[in-house]
């Protein structure tokens, strides 16, 4: 019995870290973006009045034309598909064979690509429940042949969600940590008669689900709500400010890099070396977060070419794997973005096709146990300015499904 328990916690944990991330599944597929009206800086969560639509939109790496279909699968608190519930009970319209008929060819590039977006809500597909969703992008013409998983969330926005970050930690005082106090207002917008199984909560950093924190134990529980202060499970590493650079224009560097070639098929930029950082240092940055243009700023979707984009990190060799990271990674720790050590210049290094537009990134070690960690060498400080996300999902007695009732975020700066 106890085996089978260790495999469900295991089990739990793995959804709950995979499920609802940003899944590219067909290598022609690139830039893929999931943005909440126009704000690229925060995570993808709109309001059920339809006021903010949810944007997506991808290049698939061709100028042939796909009919490419979605389909919209509302999901628990956990990620895992709402088993409970009828299409209709979510969406008013269509939630299965859609087309997206709002694309674009590229415009004098050298990689060419069609340029794909799509908008929810829409007239085929309205948004009737808060919740998570998930869409899933496929060929129209072979349904099996999956292009990528999106996922954003939609908020009701019912209960009050406050946050907080100290420095002062109950792991020490201004030095590696931040820690996020959060609050819980019900409002008298919900009858709560058992809140360990009616609410569930969620807290980010930067919005990353790989180590986000579940369900939390509130410290304090009142009629009103919940409150947390001094939890321990909310303690996160500061970490370091994100790196950055921008690639606007093929003939010329710009910011973070150092020099752009050409080498008769493709283009290559090549970021300059990162180096240890032993110190803190502010610095303005977009905490993973990526826009797509180009230096003249005009038809950025279609005349944004891609380039080679080389990275190279000079540290020691490191007993654990060393991961890019960042929103246009989707948060995925897989081969693509694992970082392989050259023996002969002592550093990590990684190339990747990417669109020309701004970045932000990080250096992540994954130990054995597939946790993620600020590397030695990045530095792990207090004063690191980070945004925090709380959600709280909400069933009550008879639902069906989790709802989102509250959402909140802020940014901490020293």
């Amino acid at each position: 019995m106890r085996q089978i328990l260790t495999v469900a916690v295991l089990m739990l944990a793995f959804l709950q870290s995979w499920g609802q991330r940003n899944e590219i599944l067909n290598d022609r597929i690139a830039s893929l973006q999931v943005v909440a009206g126009d704000d690229w800086l925060s995570m993808p969560v709109v309001p059920l009045d339809g006021s903010t639509p949810i944007n997506i939109s991808f290049d698939d790496l061709t100028h042939d034309y796909i009919r490419y279909c979605y389909r919209l699968e509302h999901c628990e608190a956990d990620w895992t598909p709402s088993s409970q519930l009828f299409s209709s009970d979510y969406c008013e319209g269509f939630t299965d064979g859609n087309t997206i008929d709002d694309l674009s060819q590229s415009i004098n590039t050298n990689t060419l690509y069609t340029h794909y977006q799509l908008q929810l809500s829409n007239s085929k597909c309205r948004f009737k429940m808060s919740g998570n969703y998930k869409l899933t992008v496929y060929d129209g013409n072979d349904e099996d042949n999956i292009a990528f998983v999106a996922c954003f969330m939609v908020v009701e926005p019912l209960v009050g969600v406050g946050l907080s970050v100290v420095t002062n930690t109950d792991l020490d005082v201004n030095n590696r940590y931040q820690q996020v106090e959060m609050d819980l207002r019900y409002n008298n917008a919900v009858r709560i008669s058992d809140w360990q199984r009616q609410i569930k909560t969620v807290v980010l950093q930067n919005g990353r689900w790989d180590n986000a924190v579940w369900n939390p134990q509130p410290q304090y529980i009142t009629n009103e709500g919940l409150r947390w202060q001094h939890c321990r499970q909310l303690i996160f590493d500061g970490g370091n400010e994100y790196r950055k650079f921008e690639m606007l224009d093929m003939t010329h560097t710009t910011m973070g890099l150092e020099n752009i070639n050409w080498d008769g098929r493709d283009y290559h930029a090549y970021v300059w070396t990162d180096e240890p950082r032993k110190n803190y240092v502010y610095d303005e940055d977009a905490n993973g977060a990526f826009y797509i243009r180009n230096s003249d700023n005009v038809e950025n979707d279609v005349a944004s070419d891609y380039a080679y984009v080389h990275f190279r990190l000079q540290i020691p060799r490191l007993p654990d794997d060393v991961y890019i990271n960042g929103v246009w990674t989707n948060d995925q720790f897989i081969p693509k973005y694992k970082m392989e050590y050259a023996d002969e210049d002592l550093s990590y290094q990684l190339t990747l096709p990417l669109k020309e537009g701004y970045y932000s990134y990080q250096y992540l070690l994954l130990d054995s146990k597939g946790k993620a960690h600020p590397l030695p060498s990045e530095g792990n400080f207090f004063q690191t300015e980070n945004t925090y996300q709380g959600l709280v999902y909400y069933r009550g007695n008879g639902d069906r499904t989790d709802r989102l009732l509250g959402y909140q975020s802020i940014k901490f700066k020293l």
